[in-house]
């Protein structure tokens, strides 16, 4: 990735490295950030998806299967599941025809210490997926 595609990317929820909410003063655009992530999370299906997932055998599940868990189309299950990778909090791999997603749980570990009002550990910073 160059610098200029580095640049021109909107900032992330990877990007907010520095100090957790509750121990230092958000700016503007980090909030933003921070927000969309949350946004990401703050579905039903989408919290359902995650668990789904991760408790499925070997962590890993196709979007077939989880439509038919879930009762919902698999239009619908693909466009949350995009949304979810978007964000960074699933990986993805293409196997033919069909897509198998897995949590990335750093992306989750992210959120938990932005919101930690006293991290015991170094922040970590999660690669999002979105370009």
């Amino acid at each position: 990735m160059s610098l200029q595609e580095v640049s021109a990317r909107p900032m992330l929820v990877g990007d907010l490295c520095c100090s957790p909410v509750l121990q230092a003063e958000l700016q503007p655009e980090e909030a933003l950030v921070l927000a969309g992530a949350l946004k990401a999370l703050a579905d039903p299906a989408r919290l359902r998806l995650l668990s789904l997932i991760r408790a499925t055998a070997g962590g890993r599940a196709t979007t077939g299967v989880l439509a038919e868990r879930l009762g919902l189309s698999q239009p619908t299950v693909t466009h949350h599941l995009g949304a979810l990778f978007d964000a960074g909090f699933l990986e993805r791999e293409r196997d033919g025809r069909q897509t198998w997603y897995w949590v990335n749980v750093a992306g989750l570990q992210a959120i938990h210490q932005l919101l930690d009002p006293a991290p015991t550990k170094q922040l970590l910073t999660i690669e999002t997926n979105r370009k």
